[in-house]
């Protein structure tokens, strides 16, 4: 299956390799941050997608709280 490859806001040249954020072990899922750590387990994926969304929103609110 081959899947198309889109340049994201601001890319130019060729689109890079992007892997999936989330992966199971046995019936427990993860996502992967782009620190090099991988959270959870969580045992659905939607929880896995949930818990992204507040990782990532705890994000912003660092880098605004710090000035970035």
């Amino acid at each position: 299956m081959s899947e198309t490859r889109i340049p994201r806001d601001g890319e130019a040249g060729p689109v890079p390799f992007r892997s999936g954020r989330f992966f199971n072990i046995g019936s427990q899922w993860y996502f992967a941050c782009r620190e090099g750590i991988d959270r959870g387990p969580f045992s659905t994926r939607h929880m896995a997608e949930l818990a992204l969304c507040e990782y990532i929103e705890n994000c912003r609110h660092v880098r605004r709280a710090n000035g970035f």
